[in-house]
């Protein structure tokens, strides 16, 4: 195929004003325009440096608006355009700075000294009136195609302010028409205002989820709370265990009110037997001894008077009896002789008035000699007792009450504590520092039957006076009783054994005393008329001595 002539740069044709209106050319046949056919490939004669997918050099003028048009059909030939009205404007034409030179490297978008001239490119109507392309065309390729067409001059803009909407891009791809919107006012977008509307969401949503559970850590929850819970039964306990046996020892058990001679107490008794006589403590009753009034409540909340029927100073018990109450509930009694260092044991009592208390331990000890009392200064009032030795909680008023054995049993009678000290800064008592003494119920039974039967309680007796001076080991027998009377009882059961004033006593039955108040212990946890084996230290050499309790009346 024969090229086409070169044609020179100045060749093309500069731009005419045309009618703002479409032009519709009809198509010419492609054998009229013998260069019309395309070329695919580019003249090796091209000069270097030539870019083929450059945009034209020149530009239309500032105030017409020209639109892309999709790149033409290559193989049909270029339409001629039609003149433009003569009433047109005529739009002067750009001049180059310089002159042409045939040989120079031609502006991008012109055609070469060598290279065929593009075909014309017609004014393509706006997208809105453009027609849709004729069947068996194919659409403006998206790429920009081996030749850019030269810009086709379009008419000038009627008179009147430009149209908006941005200028003609020549080096824009073909096809591509600009933005309608263009020129008008900038939208807001649209996703800045969804992120502001999720945001203000989130932040209502966290204030009031976070309200509402502030309210529920504070109130619980929003509804009425209830809480889960085993259903009611009556379980019962094993009979050994705690619960158990204050069960059964709790109804025998009372609270004891005392008022009379200026002064008045509270204490802790039990019943023993259906006709309403209870055992206590002496010092708990002592108020109302001549005169005085002595209440009892029971566990049940029921009360009842009382009267005094005996007491003993020596032993630290008296027995009281209520009148006209029904239902009583003795307790049983045990044998203290069974008890065993470490026993479990449960104390019962209102200590601080308060009634119907439970307490538990173990037996710490046995045969502990204690004494007590003694505030009258004459001795009268002093109690000698070979105790046992609690750890269950002790306090004051608990005294007269019952201490019970995992049979629910009475083992003894709560009757003294060992204080560290008076700890009160207003003079009250000290409480239990894990301490507590009680009589054994196998001398608090003897000593109850005789206050019941006869009123007073006797005590057992060797006939002898002591020398409570003595500092040294053991129990030393006087040089005188009372008022000069004989140390050594004449008749009694140490002047039978062949005691003598000065006799030193070191035991009793085997056991060590070290005091006279450690021998009254041990004779008096005895009945009158037993028998016991006494070791003796005269002149430094030891004898054991043989005698029976005697007996006396004590107060």
């Amino acid at each position: 195929m024969t090229a086409p002539a070169p044609v020179a740069p100045a060749a093309v044709a500069a731009p005419v004003p045309v009618a703002p209106a479409p032009v519709t050319a009809p198509a010419q046949p492609a054998a009229e325009t013998p260069h019309a056919e395309p070329v695919t490939d580019p003249s090796p004669h091209q000069t270097p440096g030539t870019d083929a997918h450059s945009a034209p050099d020149t530009a239309p003028a500032p105030d017409a608006t020209p639109a892309p048009a999709p790149a033409p059909d290559m193989a049909r030939a270029p339409e001629p355009i039609p003149a433009p009205p003569q009433h047109a404007p005529q739009q002067p034409v750009p001049q180059p700075l310089h002159a042409p030179d045939p040989y120079a490297t031609p502006p991008y978008g012109g055609p070469g000294p060598w290279a065929p001239a593009p075909p014309v490119q017609r004014p393509v109507p706006p997208p809105a009136m453009a027609p849709a392309p004729a069947p068996g065309h194919a659409p403006a390729p998206s790429h920009t195609p081996a030749h850019t067409p030269a810009p086709v001059p379009m008419p000038a803009a009627p008179a009147g302010p430009p149209p908006a909407g941005p200028a003609y891009d020549p080096w824009g791809v073909p096809g591509d028409f600009p933005d309608p919107s263009a020129g008008k006012p900038p939208r807001k977008p649209r996703r800045g205002l969804a992120l502001a509307g999720a945001l203000a969401f989130a932040l209502v949503t966290g204030v009031i989820g976070g309200g509402v559970g502030a309210y529920v850590e504070r109130h619980g929850g929003i509804s009425a709370i209830e809480l889960p819970q085993s259903e009611a039964k009556d379980i019962g306990r094993a009979p050994d265990s705690v619960a158990g046996i204050a069960a059964t020892a709790l109804p025998s058990v009372v609270t004891i009110h005392v008022s009379g001679g200026g002064s008045a107490g509270t204490g802790t008794g039990f019943v023993l037997d259906t006709r309403g006589h209870i055992l206590t403590n002496n010092h708990v009753v002592d108020a109302a001894a001549s005169s005085g009034e002595i209440s009892v409540t029971f566990s049940n909340g029921e009360s009842a008077r009382a009267k005094l029927i005996g007491r003993d100073a020596g032993y630290d018990l008296a027995v009281i009896k209520v009148s006209g109450a029904s239902g009583l509930k003795p307790l049983a009694l045990g044998n203290s002789d069974n008890v065993r260092v470490g026993d479990p044991v449960v104390a019962i009592g209102a200590p601080f008035d308060l009634s119907n208390t439970v307490t538990s331990g173990i037996i710490s000890a046995k045969e502990r000699p204690i004494t007590a009392g003694g505030e009258k200064g004459d001795g009268s009032d002093v109690s000698y007792v070979d105790a046992l030795q609690t750890d269950a909680p002790i306090n004051p008023g608990n005294s007269g009450g019952p201490l019970v054995d995992s049979a629910a049993r009475v083992i003894g009678i709560n009757s003294a504590i060992r204080a560290a000290g008076n700890s009160d800064p207003e003079g009250g008592q000290s409480g239990s520092i894990g301490l507590g003494f009680a009589i054994p119920i196998n001398q608090g039974k003897r000593v109850a039957e005789e206050l019941i039967n006869t009123g007073k309680a006797t005590h057992p007796v060797i006939g002898v006076s002591l020398d409570m001076r003595y500092t040294g080991d053991g129990a030393r027998v006087g040089d005188k009783g009372k008022s000069n009377s004989p140390s050594v009882t004449p008749g009694g059961p140490a002047d039978k054994a062949g005691f003598r004033p000065g006799d030193v006593i070191t035991k009793v039955d085997g056991q060590r005393v070290h005091s006279g108040e450690e021998l009254i212990v041990k004779i008096r946890a005895h009945r009158p008329g037993d028998t016991l084996k006494l070791t003796v230290t005269r002149d430094g050499k030891e004898q054991t001595k043989t005698l029976t309790l005697g007996s006396s009346t004590g107060a």
